[in-house]
């Protein structure tokens, strides 16, 4: 097996055991890119020579007989949307273009100091609004498996990243979804912390009181490595949990002995394909063989998440994209008359459709005679749905469902019915609503693609999901199918950087 195919954590081992470099490391991730991301195309910029850099330190360490940490060494590609000093954060818009942050995310400067590699920025939908991430303003990225069916989105690019073996870890954004179901779609593990786990200081906003940031990785120990780094208070972030959380490694043990499954009716209903059906209620038969108790319960309001996530989300995108004007940084349009004319004309060239119209939507919903009618109930909806988890965390450890109605929808099948688009997320929306973890899964196949099962868990539960995530892992093995890509052959490493924008 090739290094990029790699887990972390056998190329650690690998590492300080002194067998391989960093270097290697590094190169075969590259490698991989000049074979593949002509067809996946899931990175916007790449940062080549900045990566060998970074790794040869690492190598140096080893070298000194330095104590290494977890990460060091190892190949992470971030979401365009999370914010890297020196290098460009385009969050997939030509509005932000040719932006390039002053200052790291915090989980960037995290991920600095225990020498984790970044290998590159990768594509999503434009401000991350979007289940396909068709909507990037500068090209679709294909799904692994399927190169005519979408990665999902709006993390679409490193979900696809990881899959494809461009690269070891990933992280993400999710703020309806955005990590798991692009996970779904590509057959690899996705986490959506609980709010306030991971710091949001340097997240680019869509909607503050929904945004996560998360982790991508092909099996449930590198995830909680990953996790590990990323997690833990940040004075930054108002909203960041001050109690310093757990060890996540300590909860990979292979039991589910005696844990309590729910399992929500509400996602099991017509709508959900009968063969994801299938592959769900085989590995909840799996769980319960491995001697978990699992029974069905319901969470009454979560049919109304849709209507009050796209009531919520946009209201807060309204706010937070109303920063985009052409006066203080990114795009500004030509040849405006006078200063509302450059407001508009910046506005109106420099956003997308999808992005446009969650504006309005937003805008329409926060107006004045509307405001109590739809954003203020929308609130009290979302109480109503975060009540309904409680009550079901007060009987259960963990509730299962599907991620998504479908496997991986083919590219441009729902581009021209944005509520079909929306009703990609059903099942994820409502956990973003409540600020609890969700945790997706490889549970099997549906036509040679990947279905992903969703793990749900009480506020800060994440060793918990993670327990579960391992658990069926060393019972199954769902986890370790890999596409079959065919690879460009006859391709150097280097050759990769000229595939995407250069960082700058």
């Amino acid at each position: 097996m090739e290094l990029y195919y790699y887990p972390a954590y056998q190329l650690h081992q690998r590492l300080v055991k002194k067998e391989i470099k960093a270097e290697e490391i590094c190169r075969s991730v590259f490698n991989r890119v000049s074979q593949v991301e002509d067809k996946i195309k899931a990175f916007i910029t790449l940062t080549y020579e900045q990566a060998l850099a970074q790794a040869k330190k690492v190598d140096e360490k080893i070298a000194r007989h330095e104590k290494i940490s977890p990460l060091a060494g190892i190949p992470v590609a971030i979401k365009d949307n999370i914010c890297t000093e020196g290098l460009k954060t385009t969050c997939a818009s030509r509005i932000l273009e040719n932006f390039i942050p002053p200052y790291n995310a915090t989980v960037i400067n995290l991920l600095n100091q225990v020498d984790a590699i970044i290998i590159g920025k990768t594509n999503l939908d434009e401000f991350a609004m979007g289940s396909s991430t068709e909507n990037s303003a500068f090209f679709t990225t294909a799904n692994p498996w399927d190169l005519e069916r979408v990665p999902g989105g709006s993390s679409g690019g490193s979900a696809a990243a990881v899959a494809a073996g461009e690269t070891i870890l990933a992280l993400g954004s999710d703020t309806g979804g955005s990590i798991r179901q692009p996970a779904a779609f590509c057959g690899v593990l996705g986490l959506k912390p609980t709010y306030g786990l991971v710091s949001r200081f340097g997240l680019v906003a869509f909607a503050s009181s929904l945004d996560q940031i998360g982790p991508f990785a092909r099996n449930a120990t590198d995830l909680a490595w990953l996790l590990n780094v990323i997690s833990g208070h940040d004075p930054l972030d108002s909203t960041s949990r001050p109690e310093a959380p757990p060890d996540y490694t300590d909860f990979l043990v292979n039991n589910v002995r005696g844990l309590r499954v729910g399992v929500p009716r509400e996602y099991m209903i017509e709508g959900i394909d009968v063969q994801v059906k299938q592959v769900i209620n085989q590995a909840l038969a799996k769980l319960t063989a491995l001697g978990a108790v699992v029974e069905e319960v319901s969470l009454l309001h979560s049919k109304y998440a849709l209507p009050t996530y796209y009531l919520i989300a946009p209201a807060e995108a309204s706010s937070n994209l109303a920063r985009y004007d052409g006066v203080r940084y990114g795009f500004r349009a030509d040849n405006a008359v006078d200063m509302i004319d450059m407001f508009k004309k910046t506005r109106s060239q420099g956003f997308g459709e999808e992005v446009k119209r969650r504006i309005m939507l937003g805008t329409y919903a926060l107006s004045a005679g509307y405001y109590d009618a739809y954003y203020l109930k929308a609130l009290k909806v979302r109480t109503l749905i975060k009540q309904d988890f409680e009550k079901a965390f007060s009987t259960f450890d963990v509730l299962v469902s599907p991620v998504t109605p479908t496997p991986a929808f083919k590219i441009g099948e729902k581009t021209g019915d944005p509520l079909q688009m929306y009703m990609s997320d059903i099942c994820t929306l409502a956990i973003n609503l409540a600020g609890i973890p969700g945790l997706s899964i490889p549970a099997g196949f549906v036509n040679g693609l990947p279905v992903g099962m969703q793990l749900l868990g009480k506020p800060f539960s994440e060793g918990t999901l993670l327990q579960v995530a391992y658990t069926f892992e060393q019972n199954t093995g769902f986890h370790l199918k890999k596409p079959a890509l065919k690879v460009v052959s006859g391709q150097e490493a280097g050759q990769a950087s000229s595939l995407v924008p250069e960082d700058q």
